[in-house]
């Protein structure tokens, strides 16, 4: 069929006006010199995608005893579909998450599923006919007394029932399943388990591979029954590395529940640290995780007396299943500022900084629920779901009551934001690689860092800071240039809120660095705040205030600011002296998870709970070097 033929003059344009609009070559050419697009020929991560790399599932030993939400609806979950809790609730997320690492324990990978199941080679032990029978009884003490001896065995030196078989079938079950909710540009399904040094001292660490299955299924989950020797570890993942050609690397968490061993300047045996093991160790371990369930482990009160925001979600009364009380010179060896500190002091001892780690924050959710938002927290184990006394449960048990954990003191964290092109394996494992990841204690909100020399108060101001961070400087997770003609380094930093969070109160620039005497300071710097506030003569900035209504469980915006931008430079700059810069965002106070229990349930909590939180978000450090 012949279409008709359509004049300028049949759609009501002039011809010679018309005409007038046709850019000519020259026209175009010039708008191509002047690069008209802003957004054209980017070359550097702009998205932040969000995700958990600590959960564990009804086929960890220890969340297995309570959780009965397996690997698949773990994903589901995670994807932002609707699924049942253990103790047959309904829930959701607010938002879907980017990526997942379903990180199940080593130890006795995939047992408790088969040991409920019946599996007849795991019933033709003593061990496991025993458990089984306690576990299916329908007596809740017993259960739950079964539950605790299962917990402890972990503790031992010998496996309580071995079987390689059911943990290869298990392993390569998981992969297989990862593998099938990998969906590249839309969900990433890391692969990778928890190597869980058990005895108290938390030593743990998330392993996570690049690859897919064919890679991961290369080896089992090394676990503490291989080794507690977290050295052991990454020798045998060297191994792992040399064999295959892949990547992996390791995660440590819960530094403040390792009782001073996290952090050291020793070796696990207690000897002084060499060269080589700092050296394996800054290869495997490029990131931390800084904030969870289990309290927050950026900085302590104690050691950072000058920072008011140093208390915050602090865990520190013993080791990880109280048995050994925390003394107060263990802290040093705990915290991540404080270990960032340290890494200064080894890098000049021995070439090497094995501290020099970005930060990330997860979950480490037994219920197989990625769930740290805190008016939807679903609690570190399926044995503290949401009911109106989960407040007064205990989280940890201690041998002597005091050093017990109760429900209302869980924190509801935190999150992994990683800046990359798109969303992969490959991108997502590269971003943690090179550090370009920030920690949130739970909200998604969106932060820049970048450091260099040529900043300028132009380009703080500027709506797209990352053009002139990524062209001028390095981003979170890097090292300064080479200095140029500058005094001393400037930064660029910006947030925006979580829209549906709190807005912001301010952003802080932590500083720590090491003097020509060997010792080492940090220093807090508020760069940027909301409100017209001025800093006393002291330097302190005022409180930003308060709208929470805790009887309602809600909290108005009507204070702080959604977004907040800003060029820095350090004004004690000593370019003799090594240092590192971190940002760290600060929310206005919102309900914290206990308000919005206290409502739903109508209950009255005791006065020692917290009812009120500031949300806040921890990027990764840019280092500074002086020249040698």
């Amino acid at each position: 069929m012949k279409l008709p033929a359509i004049t300028l003059s049949a759609i009501g344009i002039a011809a010679t006006g018309f005409a007038d609009q046709i850019p000519t070559k020259d026209g175009v050419d010039a708008t191509v010199k002047q690069k008209f697009s802003p957004y054209a020929g980017r070359d550097f991560p702009t998205q932040v995608f969000w995700g958990d790399t600590h959960l564990h599932t009804a086929v960890s030993v220890d969340a297995g005893t309570m959780c009965r939400i397996g690997q698949e609806d773990a994903y589901r979950f995670a994807r932002g579909e609707e699924i049942t809790t253990t103790h047959g609730l309904k829930a959701k997320l607010s938002r879907p998450l980017d990526f997942l690492v379903i990180s199940d324990h080593a130890e006795m990978y995939g047992l408790m599923p088969q040991l409920l199941g019946g599996d007849q080679e795991i019933l033709s032990t003593e061990t496991g006919k025993r458990w089984h029978k306690a576990l299916t009884s329908g007596d809740d003490k017993v259960v739950f007394d079964t539950a605790m001896e299962i917990v402890a065995s972990l503790s031992g030196d010998e496996v309580p029932i071995k079987s390689d078989r059911a943990v290869k079938n298990a392993w390569q079950d998981y992969t297989a399943l990862a593998d099938k909710y990998n969906d590249p540009g839309r969900f990433t399904a890391l692969i990778g388990y928890e190597w869980t040094a058990i005895g108290g001292n938390n030593l743990h660490r998330n392993v996570i591979f690049r690859g897919d299955a064919s890679v991961a299924n290369q080896v089992v989950p090394f676990s503490q029954f291989d080794s507690k020797n977290p050295e052991d570890l990454w020798k045998h993942l060297e191994g792992f590395e040399k064999q295959s050609g892949a990547e992996v690397m390791t995660i440590p968490h819960n530094g403040n529940l390792s009782n001073g061993r996290m952090f050291t300047v020793e070796t696990f045996d207690g000897k002084p640290l060499t060269k080589e093991i700092a050296e394996r160790r800054a290869h495997f371990e490029k990131i931390v995780e800084v904030t969870q369930i289990k309290g927050d482990s950026e900085a302590h009160p104690m050691l950072s007396p000058n920072d008011e925001f140093a208390d915050y979600e602090t865990w520190d009364k013993s080791n990880l299943n109280g048995t050994e009380v925390k003394k107060p010179e263990m802290l040093q060896w705990e915290y991540t500022r404080e270990a960032l500190k340290t890494g200064l002091k080894l890098e000049k001892k021995l070439g090497i900084n094995p501290y020099k780690f970005g930060m990330i924050g997860s979950s480490d959710a037994h219920t197989a629920m990625a769930a740290v938002e805190e008016e939807n927290f679903f609690g570190k184990h399926s044995g503290v779901e949401p009911e109106p006394k989960r407040w007064e449960h205990m989280v940890i048990e201690a041998p002597d009551p005091t050093y017990s954990i109760k429900g209302w003191q869980q924190a509801a964290g935190g999150y992994a934001a990683v800046w990359v092109r798109e969303n992969t394996r490959e991108a997502i494992f590269d971003a943690m690689k090179r550090k370009e990841t920030y920690a949130t204690t739970g909200p998604r909100m969106i932060v820049r860092f970048f450091g260099g020399w040529e900043f300028t108060q132009e380009d703080g101001a500027s709506r797209l800071p990352a053009d002139a961070g990524y062209l001028k400087g390095v981003p979170m997770g890097g090292d300064l240039p080479a200095r140029g003609e500058s005094k001393a380094p400037n930064f660029l930093v910006a947030a925006m809120k979580d829209p549906y969070s709190g807005n912001l109160d301010r952003i802080q620039i932590v500083k720590g660095w090491i003097d020509g005497d060997g010792k080492t300071h940090e220093k807090v710097y508020d760069v940027v705040w909301s409100g017209d506030r001025k800093p006393d003569e002291k330097g302190k900035l005022p409180a930003v205030g308060n709208t929470v209504d805790v009887k309602k469980a809600t909290w108005e915006n009507s204070i702080g600011a959604p977004e907040l931008v800003s060029f820095w430079q350090d004004p004690e700059f000593d370019a003799e002296q090594s240092a590192f810069y971190y940002a760290r965002v600060i929310e206005i106070p919102t309900p914290r998870w206990t308000a919005y229990e206290a409502k739903r349930f109508n209950v009255e909590m005791s006065k020692e709970v917290p009812m009120t939180t500031q949300e806040r978000a921890y990027t990764s450090p840019i280092w500074y070097t002086p020249k040698k």
